[in-house]
């Protein structure tokens, strides 16, 4: 498995501010594998997303990635994970506007003192369509190109798990489908293993797999997803939560 939680459990404040974001969650997300996470806003699945990638601590369970257990690392052992395991595609692409497309994708593994892999950082690039865009800044490029900045930056490192957090939130349906149709390729061309969240059943369909949580709890999914599944699996989420609370 690329990552799996075992009966997590989120919990935000005490007494009658508490907040229960996660009720006892157990998934497995497989290598290989694109998985979109949805559910009502709310309804616990970006909280989801963060304790699985380690950027948010469970309040319990237990958090995998790969053979690493990721809960009860130290500061120091999570910053290794997210820059040696893990992925990240934000919706607002969060690139550094000094820095040209070819060194905001670059960025993490100069953080960690080490260099791409040519021959990957080349099918990365042309896979995303950037090869005449690499001197080009933020500023200089549309909305869709930064986002494939963003999701070339998250695969040169070859992650074990990528995790998109509404990917296309901030893109037309033209760029989102760019993206989508890369973030498909990397799963289905190279063995990528991705993790998204989404609000939105056409960019779910693009999964093999599409779980779906309500009030913290995961309370069914589909397989091979179509747009029309996913939206009406959506309309009877409620049904769904009320036969599995």
């Amino acid at each position: 498995m690329a990552a799996r939680a075992n009966d997590v459990w989120k919990v935000y404040g005490a007494g009658e501010a508490q907040v229960v974001a996660l009720r006892g969650v157990t998934a497995e997300f497989a290598r290989g594998r694109f998985t979109a996470i949805m559910g009502p806003s709310g309804s616990g699945k970006s909280t989801l997303m963060h304790c699985l990638a380690g950027l948010d601590a469970t309040s319990r369970g237990e958090i995998f990635i790969g053979d690493t257990k990721v809960t009860g690392l130290s500061d120091g052992g999570l910053t290794k994970l997210r820059r040696t395991k893990v992925g990240f595609i934000f919706q607002q692409f969060n690139l550094l506007p000094t820095l040209t497309a070819k060194e905001n994708i670059l960025l993490p593994l100069a953080i960690a003192g080490q260099k791409p892999e040519p021959e990957w950082f080349e099918t990365v690039i042309k896979t995303v369509g950037l090869t005449d865009r690499l001197g080009h800044r933020p500023a200089q490029l549309s909305g869709g190109q930064q986002q494939r900045v963003a999701c070339a930056r998250a695969l040169v490192s070859r992650p074990e798990v990528v995790f998109a957090d509404e990917p296309t939130g901030n893109l037309d349906s033209r760029s989102g489908a760019e993206v989508l149709g890369f973030l498909r390729n990397s799963v289905r061309e190279y063995g990528q293993t991705i993790v998204m969240v989404t609000h939105d059943p056409n960019a779910a369909s693009y999964a093999d797999r599409v779980v779906f949580l309500a009030d913290g709890q995961i309370v069914t999914e589909l397989s091979e997803p179509t747009a029309d599944g996913v939206l009406d699996t959506m309309k009877r989420l409620d049904v769904l939560a009320g036969v599995n609370g």
